[in-house]
């Protein structure tokens, strides 16, 4: 595999240096720009409702100056008694003036006051607002999962991890598209956009505090730069990463995947399989989708199947995880299963069967 040159790795990383931050997800409201602006339009209705109320009774007014009140004279009135100024030189008179003053201008006052005020107090606020939820979003967020890459293969990821049981705040996803993010956080997931070949991009992630790291890029080039700037913040995280090209899976391993999944060779592998039997490309293609039909999942092996072999185990059992060893369930050297074993067994899923809490769907591509 060539990987690009420094030249050209730089310049990626310097188009998204300025872009880099973190979206956390909310409440679907309107833009802040969209509500200063209605704001602003609450605020021109009362000052010309305001204006109007002045104009009708204008013979109740009079105005140092000429001593009659005209239209502009009722907009300059309503604006500088809206706005509490109160220059003095046009005034009330009459009775009936006076009185709509007390019981239709006043609360028009309070009315202008409070858009005013608190157009003003959410605009102060916003940035505190948003740095208290960081913050606390930071202090809480521990064995996390993060996700590189919200494309197709990224978000089968983010399905299959939370069916599993992974709550929705309890993924990060980084991207270096910002509509992308916006996307996610649309979803309930946090976002960092950025360039996540880059530490600091990382970090505003807490990599370094991630239980489970999903590489699901569109290059493979920036997928080893990922996985290697990762492994060196965080030793301990199981990182699982996806490459296009069978050549390259050699190289993610050594950057310090802990899997590799080939989404090329898988897609013609199910494709040749398909040609050969199509009803053997059918079950394939039930086990990798998610939700009902058959469904592969890691579980432990419980008291009472201690001691029994695979085969007398109810289910399809597949596969046995033995400390860090995956044996075939024909596998001489699996013998009597144990108590610390778990097995990879193929159950059915339904809409009213799910998969139990403590067994966890794998990984599909």
């Amino acid at each position: 595999m060539k990987l690009p040159g420094h030249d050209a790795i730089a310049r990626r990383a310097d188009e998204h240096l300025v872009t880099h931050r973190v979206e956390l997800p909310r409440r679907v409201v309107d833009r802040p720009v969209r509500q200063v602006v209605k704001r602003l339009c609450f605020a021109l209705v009362v000052l010309v409702v305001t204006a109007l109320v002045v104009y009708v009774d204008h013979d109740g007014y009079t105005d140092n100056s000429d001593g009659t009140v005209d239209l502009l004279d009722a907009f300059y009135y309503a604006t500088v008694t809206l706005s509490t100024t109160g220059y003095g030189d046009i005034t009330p008179v009459s009775d009936v003036a006076r009185l709509i003053n007390i019981f239709v201008i006043t609360p028009l006052r309070v009315l202008f006051l409070i858009i005013l005020v608190g157009t003003t107090l959410e605009v102060l606020t916003e940035r505190t607002r948003e740095e208290w939820r960081l913050n606390r979003w930071r202090s809480t967020l521990r064995d996390h999962t993060v996700v590189v890459g919200f494309g197709t293969k990224g978000r089968s990821a983010i399905t299959t991890v939370c069916v599993s049981g992974v709550r929705r705040e309890q993924v990060v996803v980084i991207d270096a598209s910002a509509k992308v993010i916006e996307a996610a956080t649309a979803e309930g997931y946090a976002g960092v956009v950025g360039d996540a070949t880059r530490s600091d991009v990382l970090r505003r992630a807490e990599v370094h505090r991630a239980r489970q790291i999903v590489i699901a890029t569109q290059r493979d080039d920036t997928a080893v730069l990922v996985t290697l700037t990762a492994r060196q913040l965080n030793r301990g995280a199981k990182i699982v990463a996806a490459v296009r090209e069978e050549e390259n899976a050699p190289l993610l391993k050594q950057s310090g995947a802990d899997a590799v999944i080939t989404s090329a060779s898988a897609a013609g592998r199910l494709l040749g399989l398909s040609v050969l039997s199509p009803a053997a490309g059918m079950v394939m293609e039930d086990l990798i989708q998610q939700g009902s039909g058959l469904d592969l999942v890691e579980r432990p092996v419980t008291k009472a199947e201690a001691g029994r072999t695979p085969g007398d185990i109810e289910g399809l059992v597949v596969s046995v995880l033995r400390g860090h060893r995956v044996l075939d369930y024909d596998d001489p050297a699996v013998g009597a299963l144990q108590p610390t074993d778990r097995l990879i067994s193929i159950v059915r899923v339904t809409a009213t069967r799910r998969v139990a809490p403590d067994a966890r769907p794998l990984p599909q591509d």
